[in-house]
Formats: C-alpha cells, structure tokens, sequence
C-alpha cells in the first residue's frame, strides 16, 4: 500500500528558517561594532558597564525561571541582548553597579513578571533606563569625554541650555563619528548605523519604523531648528534616537506588526522624542517616546489590522 503523503496539520503552514535565538544573536552581532566602539572610546570602563548588565541580566532570568519553575530559556539570547542594550544605554561616568540593578529590573519586573518573552508590553532596558533616571538622576548623567574621560555635557544638554551660537557645539563630524559625551550606545552614530544596515540586509528589522522615526527627527528638527543651533542633523546625530530607532523600537514584542502601523509607530516616536527635545524639560526624549509608543502598539496595530481574506465589506 502507497504511504500517505498529505499530511493535514492546523495552521500557521508557513515555516520560517529564523527562530528567536538567531534572531537575538544577530541583534547582538550588529550591535558589537558600537559596543566596540564605546570601548575605544571610553575605555575600560564601558567594557565593564557592558558586561556586568549582561551577566546581571542573564543570571536574573536564571533565577526567576527557576525559583517559578518555567523552562530555563537563557539561551536563547533574549536576556543577554537585553543586558546589552541596558549597558548601552548607561553613561560612562556612572558607577558600575547601576547596570546590574537595571539589568535586574528589565529582567525580573518588566520582562519575567508579564509572562516572559513575548509578553513584556514595553521594552525592557528602556524602562530600566526609565527607572534608574528616576532613582539616580545625578548618576544617570554621568556623562564624560571619550578617550580623556573629561566630564562634560552632551551636545543635546548644552543645545538646552540655549547656547547662542555654536561654537560650543560639537562638529558635526565629531557626533557622527564619536568623539562626544554621551551614553555608551549614543555616540557613534556611524557604528549603529553600520549595524542597522545589516540588519535590515538581513531582514531582520523592517525599515519603515527606523525611516519613519528618524525621519521624523529630522523634518522636525528642521522646521524648528534655529541657527543651526536643534537643526534636522545635530538631532539625528546626537542623543539617543539612531540607537533607540535602530535597535529598540524596533522590538518585535513591543512595537505594531502591521506596515501601515509601523509608520505611524514610527512617526509617533520621533514626534514625541521632539516634543520632549525642544519643549519637555528633559535634554532627550527618546527612550520616554518608545515607552509612550510600546503602550500604544496595540491600540495601532488594531486599527491598522488588514480585511481578512475573503471577507465581504458591510452594505450599508
């Protein structure tokens, strides 16, 4: 008798090659060549900022699965690009034990306290920025000068101070290639550049949330730019927004899974990262704009959702 070849199984039929730990590894490959950079940069210390979040991060999603009985997933590489993320995003001048308490809190409140992954409603190390800013604001802008460890102010924290002109201002240049105050991931707009490239080379991120986001950015800044002084480039280079567009708001957990919601998530992003820029009473805004944006993913991808296949549309 012929063997059965049809075999009927419920749907997604669709099987992708990408799991999540290519997925998070590939994350964390695009991200070394500005995590290398912050090294170069600040030194040892960045070094350390970076590894102690990720040990921190991994060894407190251990913990927490363990102690609730789940299934060990620290392999899969979730928990180590979130302790990554989280020293990226910390200042080279801050003590180092900020990072592992950040870590802890991504992990264990945001992250395993929701479900685990794919559960979270906001992006881990960006609510633990949010918190350590809250409870360490002096610690949390610590900011210093690449290469001499000088402390100084970032160009988005003297752009707020409202210079007159920009002689104080850092080239152009220099905040594309890194030689500016500022957190570990912010500086070299260059490395998370080359990093976002490749993954959106990879398809591993979709373009239209970094586009719509820095875009955005840059439109605004333009339009309300004077002098030179918050213009569309000073803005896409400095600060946080290339980090946050590239790596962190593009989070499939907490970001719309629609085209159309893409655009407007993005286009949300950069227009509060703005608002907070030039009339908040924070220097940056970016990590407080995905924050307000990961609450609204749902409520976009609701309304963005497309006519299902197949469905008639009502006569009225």
């Amino acid at each position: 008798m012929e063997e059965n070849k049809l075999i009927v199984l419920s749907a997604p039929h669709f099987k992708s090659p990408l799991t999540t730990k290519k997925i998070m590894f590939t994350v964390i490959l695009a991200l070394i060549p500005a995590a290398a950079a912050s090294v170069v940069f600040f030194g040892i210390k960045a070094l350390l900022h970076i590894l102690i979040s990720v040990v921190a991060a991994v060894a407190t999603e251990f913990v927490v699965q363990k102690l609730l009985k789940k299934k060990i997933n620290i392999t899969d590489g979730s928990a180590i690009l979130t302790g990554l993320l989280m020293g990226m995003n910390l200042p080279a001048g801050a003590p180092l034990w900020i990072g592992a308490v950040g870590s802890i809190f991504a992990i264990a409140v945001v992250k395993e306290a929701f479900g685990g992954l794919g559960q979270n409603f906001m992006n881990p190390a960006l609510a633990a920025r949010a918190m350590l800013l809250a409870a360490w604001p002096s610690q949390m802008v610590s900011w210093v000068t690449p290469i001499d460890a000088i402390a100084t102010a970032t160009p988005l924290a003297i752009a707020k101070a409202g210079v007159p002109d920009t002689a104080t201002l850092p080239l152009l240049w220099d905040m594309f290639i890194g030689f500016v105050g500022g957190s570990l991931g912010e500086t070299s707009a260059l490395a998370l550049m080359i990093g976002g490239i490749y993954l959106i080379y990879k398809e591993i991120i979709d373009y239209r949330i970094p586009l719509s986001f820095l875009g955005t950015v840059f439109v605004l800044a333009t339009i309300f730019g004077v002098d030179g002084i918050n213009s569309g480039l000073f803005h896409l280079l400095g600060g946080g927004v290339m980090l946050g567009a590239i790596f962190m708001a593009t989070d499939y957990v907490t970001s719309p899974s629609t085209a159309k919601g893409r655009w407007i998530y993005g286009i949300g992003c950069g227009l509060i990262t703005i608002l907070i820029r030039f009339w908040g009473g924070y220097p940056e805004g970016v990590s407080f704009a995905i924050l307000l944006m990961n609450i609204c993913a749902p409520l976009i991808e609701n309304y963005t959702l497309p006519t299902k296949f197949g469905k008639v549309a009502k006569v009225k």
